[in-house]
C-alpha cells in the first residue's frame, strides 16, 4: 500500500502535488489525516476550523491556485454583504496576522473575497504547509475495496487518487470532505436537462455563466441575446447586458424561462433581508416594465439550432413556437453534481434534487422556494459511507438556494463531530437572512417556509 508524506515549503502559499512524497506502508495508520478536496471558501472553512480542533488535514485542490472557480465569476458583486461571508474559525486565524477585516457591511465581489479574504486564509502558518494545488482528485474509494465489498469496510482507510500530469498518486485519509462544489458542470438550454449536439456545436456562440463584459466588450454589442434562466445569475447577466444596451442601442435583450410569470423571478425585493438581494429583483422589474428586457415564460425549450441566425426550439402554452434570430445565447440555468470521483463509495443522494438525501426535503424547488435554509449539520449530512462528507454547494445538488454561511455551519458542525464533540455538533451556530418571499407548497397548498 502507498501513502503520501508531505514535503513542507515556508517560501510559497501553498504546496503542489509535484511536492508529494511517495512511500511504503504495511499498516493502517490510525493517526491519518483528514482530507479535503476544494480549496474554496467551504473548503478552506473546513481547514480553519480544523485547524480550531487540532486535527491533522490535507487540502487538495485542482486549480493553480486556490479558490480557482471563483475567479471565472470574480468580477460578479456578491449580493451578501463581508458580514455573511467570513467564517468565525477563519477570522480568529487571520486576526492573529497583519490582515486588514473589510468593512463588514460592504458587498465584495468574487475577485475581492478571494483577494482580501480567501488568499491570507489559505497563506496562515496552521493551513498554509497543508494546501497542494495542483492536484486533480480523479477517484476516492476504500482501501483494497471497490463499492461492492461489505466485510471489515468501515475499518479501512480511505484512499484519494490524484492525477498529476502522466502518473497519478495515492493518499490515505481516515476521512474525507468533498467540498468541490458544481460550478464547472452546468445545465444545458434544454429544459429537460438532456445535453444534445445541436447545443455543443453552437459553443462559439453560447457562453453559460455571467459574462465579463469588460473583458470583450464587443461580442454582445448590437446584438439580440438569449439570457436563458431565471435565477440570480440569470439577472445579473441581463442588468451587465442592460448597462451596455444604453451606449449601444440596437442591443435587444430576450429573458427566457420556465416560471409561469416573471414576477416569480423578482423574489423579495424590498422586503429581502439581503438587500442586495432584494435589489436585483427590483431593478429588473424596472426594466421589463419600460420594455429594455422582453420576456417569454414559460417557454420550455426542447432544442436550438443555427442557420444563419440561432434559432430556439421550444413550448409556450401548450404550443410549439420558435424564436428566431440570435446572435448569441448565454445559459444561466443552473448547475449539477458531478459525482465521477465518489463512484466507488456509497452514497444517499436524492433522486431529484441531486442534494444529500437527508437534505433535500430542505431545499427542493417542487416543495418550496425560500432563498434561506434551515440551517443544517453533521447528522443530515452523514453519508452510508462513514467518514465521507459532501459540503458546500455541491451537497446542495441541483437545488440553487446554496448560501456561504450555510457551508460554513455544515463544516462547523462536521468538524466537531469528528472532533468527538458530538454536542457542538448538534448546535445551531447561524441564523440566515429571509428572502421576503415564499411560494405556496404545491403539494399540500400550505405555507412551504417557516
Amino acid at each position: 500500500m502507498k501513502t503520501l508524506k508531505v514535503n513542507k515549503q515556508n517560501d510559497s502559499c501553498c504546496t503542489t502535488a509535484k511536492d508529494i512524497e511517495v512511500q511504503e506502508t504495511s499498516t493502517i495508520n490510525k493517526n491519518l489525516p483528514i482530507v479535503i478536496i476544494g480549496a474554496g471558501p467551504i473548503g478552506l472553512a473546513t481547514a480553519a476550523h480544523l485547524v480550531e480542533q487540532n486535527q491533522s488535514f490535507i487540502l487538495l485542490e485542482a486549480g493553480k491556485d486556490i479558490a480557482h472557480n471563483i475567479r471565472t465569476w470574480g468580477h460578479v458583486t456578491l449580493f451578501s454583504p463581508w458580514r455573511y461571508n467570513i467564517n468565525k474559525a477563519a477570522k480568529a486565524l487571520l486576526e492573529g496576522t497583519d490582515w486588514q477585516e473589510p468593512d463588514l457591511e460592504t458587498i465584495p465581489t468574487g475577485h475581492e473575497l478571494i483577494d482580501l479574504y480567501l488568499k491570507p486564509l489559505a497563506a496562515v502558518s496552521q493551513i498554509k504547509p497543508y494546501i497542494h494545488l495542483n492536484s486533480k482528485v480523479v477517484g476516492i474509494s476504500r482501501q483494497l475495496n471497490d463499492k461492492m465489498k461489505s466485510k471489515n469496510r468501515v475499518n479501512q482507510s480511505f484512499q484519494i487518487y490524484i492525477e498529476m500530469e502522466d502518473d497519478v498518486k495515492i493518499i490515505e485519509a481516515k476521512t474525507v470532505i468533498d467540498a468541490t462544489g458544481t460550478w464547472r458542470n452546468p445545465n444545458p438550454a434544454n429544459s429537460t436537462g438532456v445535453w444534445l449536439q445541436t447545443e455543443k456545436v453552437l459553443a462559439d456562440y453560447i457562453e453559460y455563466g455571467i459574462p465579463n463584459l469588460n473583458m470583450n466588450p464587443t461580442r454582445y454589442a448590437n446584438k439580440k441575446i438569449a439570457v436563458i434562466g431565471g435565477g440570480h445569475s440569470a439577472i445579473n447577466t441581463l442588468l451587465a447586458l442592460a448597462e451596455l444596451q444604453k451606449e449601444n442601442t440596437s442591443t435587444k435583450l430576450v429573458w427566457i424561462m420556465r416560471k409561469k410569470s416573471v414576477e416569480e423571478a423578482y423574489g423579495g425585493e424590498e422586503k429581502d433581508a439581503l438587500a442586495a438581494r432584494g435589489a436585483l429583483g427590483i431593478r429588473i422589474h424596472e426594466l421589463v416594465d419600460t420594455g429594455k428586457i422582453e420576456v417569454v415564460t414559460p417557454f420550455y425549450i426542447s432544442k436550438v439550432k443555427k442557420d444563419e441566425k440561432i434559432n430556439i426550439v421550444g413550448t409556450l402554452n401548450g404550443e410549439q413556437q420558435v424564436i428566431t434570430g440570435f446572435d448569441e445565447l448565454i445559459i444561466n440555468a443552473g448547475n449539477r453534481p458531478d459525482f465521477t470521483i465518489n463512484n466507488e463509495l456509497r452514497l444517499s443522494i436524492d433522486p431529484a434534487t441531486e442534494s444529500v438525501q437527508a437534505l433535500a426535503p430542505l431545499i427542493d424547488p417542487n416543495e418550496h422556494s425560500c432563498g434561506t435554509v434551515r440551517a443544517h449539520g453533521e447528522e443530515i449530512l452523514r453519508q452510508p459511507e462513514q467518514g465521507f462528507y459532501i459540503v458546500g454547494a455541491k451537497s446542495y445538488g441541483r437545488a440553487p438556494t446554496f448560501l456561504m454561511a450555510t457551508g460554513y455551519e455544515q463544516v462547523r458542525s462536521i468538524t466537531a463531530y469528528l472532533s468527538g464533540d458530538e454536542e457542538a455538533s448538534q448546535r445551531v451556530e447561524l441564523a440566515l437572512p429571509q428572502t421576503g418571499v415564499c411560494s405556496i407548497n404545491v403539494v399540500n397548498q400550505s405555507n412551504a417556509c417557516s
